[in-house]
This record gives structure tokens, C-alpha cells and sequence, in this order.
């Protein structure tokens, strides 16, 4: 099959109307770069040059290879300058596989940054319920870089980002909103709570955390929709268990911090070491990734 560095030694030849001179050019051995030649004409089927006294021409095989060579060596010449834009942070394509909460609360501020200071990098952004899923996709080879709960057992690069607090919702009337900043979770064994659907990965936060206090979580309603739970709670429909970094700053229910704690961490992750453009997104992360956001933690820490 013919190499591009066949291709190259063709187009010097005959640019250059001699294999001394191409020799030269192309810094190998006259010997050397005839065989090649030879090897490219035998793979091609025939001759594709007339080899005269003092020059070489084209024969009708090489007249007709000579522009798709030429091509070829412009289309990996071009595919060179992508990949070293992209190394340099001027173009190309970030491909970035998240959990459905860190895409409404932690990554936000970090890709409004990422896009202030590369605005020429497209960001393919996938999207998973649950943080196994996400696993298992970066492991098949999804994206570049994915960023959700800390994976248990992986063997590529990890990344922490921060500790996420989780906190309970509540409407703003409640009884236990008055001007307590912790509940235990115990105290809302009673209630029917605004529940994840099963596919969703903060349903199984939710559950084990109820677990842990010695209860199981009794479903008023369930959502598939992430950022949905904190507003049914604050409505009025019953507690919700949610990352706080999906709170708005402008939101009106009361917001409890479970005592003990809800927490988990996250990370970033690759399959290898990161390159240029994954690097630089992991350092924008560590930098303006919204892990535990001021306007909670001052709602929720004494």
C-alpha cells in the first residue's frame, strides 16, 4: 500500500526533474529514495516515471497518480495544522461526558470561563444519569475527559475537583425552617419525599443516606429531571435530597444542611495522560468549577 512518504518522494522527483536533486532535498541517499520509488511502482502496477539521461518525465501512470499524491500529502499537511491549532488552544473539539447534575451546577462557570478564553474550541457535550454510566462510557472511549462523582476503581488519570454537599429542600413555611440551618434526616422519616426516578444516580444518594439514618425514603413523587426536585420541594410536595451547587441564587425554599453531612466527591478523569487541550480544560476546572457555590454555603454554614 502506498505511504505518504512515497508520495513525497514522488512529487520531489518530479518537482524537482531529478533523483540526485530530490535526494538532496528530502536529506536521504539517492539509493534509498529509488527504492521507494520502485516500491510505490510496483504497488501502483506499472511505471510512473521515464528515467532519462538527464531528467525523469512522467509516464501516463504517473500523469495520472501524480495529482492524487499531491492531495494527499495537502490533506495530511492539513490534518498536521489541526491537530497543532488544537495543542495550542486556537480550535478543534473538547469532547466532554458529564452526570446530569454536574452539567446544571458544577460545570457552568467553568465552561463560561473555557469559552471566554478559547471561544475557537467546540465543546460536544454527552449527558448520564447515573455516575456508573458515565464510567462505563469513558471507558468505551466516549469523550476526552468526564467529569462527575469520583470513579471507585480506574485506571487512567483522576483529577479532584472539590467535596459536593448535598442539601435538603424544604418550603419556605415549613416547621423546620425556622432559623435552623442543620435537620437530621430522622425528623423527615414521616414524610413523602420528592424522589429521583430509579435510572437517576441521586436516587441511590438519597436512598443510602435515609439508610444510614435508619429509614427508607417514601416516594411522593419522582422526577427524571435534576434540576425539577429542589422546586416540587420548595412547592410544597415534600423534602428533596439535592447537590447544592444546582441552587439558583434567587431561590426562595429553605435550604437545610443534613446533619451528618451528604457528601460526595467529584473528579475529572481521563483514559491517559491528558493532552494539551484536555489539560487546559481540567486546569480552567480546578479553577472555576462550582463544587460547593459562596451563595449556599452562606445559606447553610453558620
Amino acid at each position: 500500500m502506498a505511504t505518504l512518504r512515497q508520495f513525497e518522494y514522488l512529487v520531489t522527483v518530479v518537482d524537482t526533474g531529478s533523483f540526485t536533486r530530490a535526494a538532496e532535498l528530502l536529506h536521504v541517499t539517492q539509493p534509498a529514495l529509488s527504492h521507494q520509488v520502485r516500491a510505490l511502482e510496483r504497488d501502483a502496477g506499472g511505471p510512473l516515471l521515464e528515467r532519462l539521461p538527464r531528467s525523469v518525465r512522467l509516464t501516463p501512470m504517473g500523469r495520472a497518480m501524480l495529482p492524487h499524491a499531491r492531495a494527499a500529502l495537502a490533506d495530511a499537511e492539513r490534518a498536521r495544522s489541526a491537530a497543532r491549532q488544537a495543542s495550542g488552544l486556537e480550535c478543534g473539539e473538547l469532547q466532554l461526558a458529564t452526570v446530569y447534575s454536574a452539567s446544571l451546577g458544577v460545570l457552568p462557570p467553568a465552561l463560561r470561563a473555557w469559552r471566554r478564553d478559547h471561544g475557537g474550541v467546540r465543546v460536544h457535550l454527552f449527558e448520564h444519569r447515573h455516575g456508573a454510566e458515565l464510567e462505563a462510557s469513558m471507558a468505551a472511549g466516549q469523550a476526552d475527559i468526564a467529569v462527575g462523582p469520583a470513579p471507585s476503581d480506574w485506571d487512567g488519570p483522576v483529577h479532584e475537583l472539590g467535596v459536593e454537599e448535598f442539601v435538603v429542600v424544604l418550603p419556605p413555611d415549613d416547621p423546620l425552617a425556622d432559623g435552623a440551618k442543620d435537620v437530621e434526616l430522622p425528623l423527615l422519616a414521616d414524610r413523602g419525599w420528592v424522589h429521583y426516578s430509579p435510572e437517576n444516580g441521586l436516587a441511590e444518594v438519597l436512598d443510602q443516606a435515609c439508610a444510614r439514618a435508619g429509614f427508607q425514603a417514601r416516594a411522593a413523587v419522582r422526577t427524571e429531571q435534576t434540576a425539577a426536585a429542589p422546586m416540587l420541594a420548595a412547592a410544597g410536595l415534600g423534602p428533596a435530597l439535592v447537590p447544592a451547587n444546582i441552587i439558583p441564587k434567587q431561590f426562595g425554599g429553605t435550604l437545610l444542611r443534613p446533619d451528618p453531612p451528604v457528601q460526595r466527591t467529584l473528579a475529572a478523569y481521563t483514559r491517559s495522560s491528558p493532552d494539551p487541550l484536555t489539560a487546559a480544560f481540567v486546569d480552567t476546572l480546578a479553577r472555576k468549577a462550582a463544587v460547593f457555590p459562596d451563595h449556599v454555603r452562606r445559606r447553610i454554614v453558620g
